[in-house]
């Protein structure tokens, strides 16, 4: 679904090289995790393959589908089935949360081809699935993220990627601020979109996220590229001894 290969970044505003020659490739509802020290480039993995400003690729590739993304916008890339949970959801003000999603929902439609949802179709749908989250009618009615907890705006999102059903789902940091019950929530909403089609990215630093979503594969990122890969196993490693003996291992 998602292949990786040599891609290398640099910062366009600093003469930085972030991404070093990352591969990775991701099959049809097979969940991956990255994990890696701060600096490793986790993150700006997951911003390049949103597309977002302030990244210039060098070299190499990531195809969806066999489709280059790095070509798209970041619309483009989000109706062809990329989506992007944020470690910082932003709050938008003067923006309701039912006005985001639908506008959202139906201009994917629309750029697929598909119909577009009605106004009653739309509220049928995001009502059951904002049940399903835990998440109180009175969320939808607010701004998007505006006064929401750290736990709400991540609950969000969940929803904005139930609601899109997004084939490739990337997740920086999720589990970022949140305490055990709000991460237990998200990972249910996670666990609940897994139907064996859709795919994963999970990027964080914890072993505690991945003790609720269970990962196929394990990769280890430093310094701008993976450096190793394997089961759960290795997230269990990570967390107990932490990165010094992978990366003495591989240098």
């Amino acid at each position: 679904m998602l292949e990786i290969k040599n891609l290398c970044v640099d910062l366009e505003e600093e003469d930085k090289t972030i991404l070093k020659g990352v591969d990775l490739k991701i099959g049809e509802g097979e969940v991956h995790a990255i994990m890696g020290p701060n600096g490793s480039g986790k993150s700006t993995t997951s911003y390049v393959l949103a597309g977002k400003d302030g990244y210039e690729v060098t070299a190499g590739s990531a195809t969806l589908f066999g489709e280059d993304i790095l070509e798209l916008d970041p619309e483009e890339r989000a109706a062809a089935g990329l989506f992007l949970a944020f470690q910082y959801p932003v709050e938008i003000l003067g923006v309701g949360n039912m006005t985001f999603l639908r506008t959202a929902v139906n201009s994917q439609r629309k750029a697929r081809g598909e119909d577009e949802l009605s106004a009653a179709e739309f509220l049928k749908e995001v009502r059951a699935k904002a049940k399903s989250l835990k998440i109180d009618a009175d969320m939808l009615k607010r701004p998007v993220n505006v006064g929401f907890s750290g736990g709400e705006k991540k609950r969000n999102e969940i929803l904005q990627m139930a609601m899109l059903e997004p084939k490739m789902c990337v997740l920086d940091e999720t589990d970022s601020g949140l305490d055990v019950d709000a991460m237990k929530l998200v990972a249910e909403g996670v666990n609940a979109l897994r139907d064996g089609k859709r795919s994963f990215l999970v990027i964080t630093h914890y072993q505690r996220l991945l003790d609720h979503i269970k990962p196929d594969v394990v990769h280890i990122m430093a310094d701008g590229k993976i450096v190793k890969s394997g089961g759960p196993e290795l997230a269990l490693e990570v967390e107990n001894n932490g990165y010094a003996d992978i990366l003495a291992e591989v240098a």
